[in-house]
């Protein structure tokens, strides 16, 4: 700037350069500031190679009370366990892990950020207190001058029903309170893995009963608690196209004037792709997080959260009946949608399983809900829901139950959002492809079950709404489908064939070639016309 002016081109310093430096004055170089996110098992791995390298025994043999134990000894000393690099010393080549290697790398990459480039540290499958305990460890061993903060995700139901534990745990150690700013602490919620452990309607209660129990535990230590929900576009994965009555049915005094979530893949252009679409969503959250504050929502009473418990147990046992349990549910799934086939396209953001081997466990979510969605199936949203509600309905609970639905906005929320995905279903269409790519009689055998099962949760949820058919309120929806449907009908019909010819082509094929382009343009074509399904 000073240079220009000297050589008589004030003008240009004054104008487009003097805003470029109040910018950067008051903004910074960094755009948005990011997370980092790992699963928990890689921080445990680093942490047994060093006690190792320490000659202090494994890490990962100690029991939850003695990792606690000693974590918190080594907060609170000043000495570091490690020198910078040590694990890429001569000689320690077989003391760390190439995980651990790069676990550690990555803390070292995190101490080198200016402060305002990075967020938070999530960590997946987080189990326990020394979970998130070790991350606040080894960024203080990467010399990380200001700790970016620990936010454990508990993503299974297991995970959420044990989170209120740990959470208090973890608020008992002095140590890690004294290193909250502000006693400020974020929580995040997976809403995708949970429906995919234990079904959408178990899941959706666990989440919320988790959110409440989270809430008093933070205001028994006095701690300000922020929910981070991990929720995708989709229903299966915790979305609800109804970003409003999403918000406002959240657990009352668990939002607080604070909400963060996630926005991923397609909606991030559906929602904000555009000024005038990023300046309506920021009015409905501004509106939903203000208006969840000035209503009413009592909690549930205590017959309600007892039928929820209900309701729950026998949707997760009819869910993993299926999913879980019956040695026909892999080989079926891979043969009757396009599971495989995403895979190999490489459409995702993300690997598609966590771990190359294993089954429907190691999956990811957005390729478990997606697969579905492509055979019109949308099986991970319904399953075990119907089972439950047909059960209730039979029994002396039946009434309650209807009351239920009828008074309390957050259960209505979930069965209006099952009705929606099953109104957005067709089974003859998942028939289609059945018919063409599975051939194994005992798979076959289960896809017919599975289909009389989707009948049956359709005709359960009109029982408990009292509606004639599904949607009949949402005119708009009806109407959409109406139109687009036939388009998607005709492309499910040529996707379905060609996984038929597909999976008879060599790999590398010319053919074969040609043939993942099709199938990658009727995927587009029917994630388009599923809309918020897909």
């Amino acid at each position: 700037n000073q240079s220009l002016c000297d050589t008589g081109n004030a003008i240009v310093a004054n104008g487009r350069l003097a805003d470029v430096i109040r910018k950067v004055s008051a903004f910074g170089l960094t755009l948005v500031p990011l997370d980092v996110r790992q699963e928990s098992d890689h921080h445990s791995e680093a942490l047994d190679c060093i006690t190792k390298h320490l000659g202090l025994g494994s890490y990962l043999e100690w029991d939850e009370e003695s990792r606690v134990e000693w974590i918190t000894e080594q907060l609170q000393s000043k000495r570091p366990l490690l020198r910078a690099g040590t694990w890429n010393e001569p000689g320690n080549e077989d003391s760390f892990t190439d995980a651990a290697r790069n676990t550690l790398e990555t803390f070292e990459m995190i101490s080198e950020q200016f402060d305002s480039s990075l967020g938070a540290y999530v960590i997946s499958q987080c189990t326990s207190a020394s979970d998130i305990l070790a991350v606040l460890l080894l960024q203080r061993d990467a010399g990380v001058t200001k700790p970016l903060r620990v936010v454990p995700l508990f993503e299974t139901l297991d995970d959420l029903n044990g989170a209120a534990a740990t959470m208090e745990q973890l608020f008992s150690v002095p140590t890690y309170v004294d290193s909250l700013q502000g006693r400020k602490q974020e929580v995040m919620i997976g809403y995708s893995d949970s429906a995919k452990d234990a079904g959408r309607l178990a899941a959706s209660w666990a989440q919320y009963e988790t959110q409440v129990q989270l809430a008093e535990v933070a205001k028994k230590h006095s701690i300000d608690l922020v929910y981070f929900h991990g929720k995708g576009g989709t229903v299966g994965r915790g979305g609800n196209p109804n970003t409003f009555d999403a918000i406002v049915s959240h657990a009352p005094g668990t939002i607080n004037g604070q909400f963060r979530v996630t926005e991923q893949g397609e909606m991030i252009n559906q929602n904000f792709g555009y000024s005038d679409r990023a300046e309506r969503t920021l009015d409905l959250y501004t509106a939903a997080v203000l208006a969840e504050q000035h209503t009413d929502r009592p909690l549930p009473t205590k017959k309600w959260k007892d039928m929820m418990d209900k309701l729950s147990e026998i949707s997760c046992d009819a869910y993993r009946r299926i999913v879980r349990d019956d040695e026909r549910f892999v080989p079926y799934f891979r043969a009757a949608t396009p599971e495989l086939e995403l895979s190999n396209l490489n459409i995702g953001s993300r690997p598609a399983k966590r771990k190359a081997s294993g089954g429907v466990e190691s999956l990811r979510a957005i390729p478990w809900i997606f697969a579905w969605t492509q055979t019109r199936s949308n099986l991970p949203t319904w399953l075990g829901a119907g089972e439950a509600i047909n059960e209730i309905l039979a029994s002396e609970d039946g009434t309650t139950l209807r009351e239920m639905y009828k008074e309390w906005g957050t259960f209505r929320t979930t069965i209006n959002l099952v009705e929606m995905i099953l109104s957005k279903s067709d089974s003859g269409i998942a028939r289609h492809y059945e018919n063409l790519l599975v051939s194994d009689p005992e798979a076959l055998a289960l896809g017919s079950k599975i289909r009389e099962i989707h009948d049956e949760t359709e005709r359960a949820i009109l029982d408990l709404s009292g509606h004639d058919r599904l949607s009949e309120d949402d005119r708009l929806l009806l109407r959409l489908m109406e139109v687009r449907n036939p388009y998607v009908d005709c492309l499910n019909v040529l996707q379905a064939e060609t996984l038929k010819r597909l999976r008879r082509e060599e790999e590398g094929s010319d053919e074969g070639e040609v043939l993942k382009d099709a199938l990658l343009t009727t995927i587009t074509g029917v994630a388009n016309g599923m809309g918020n399904t897909g």
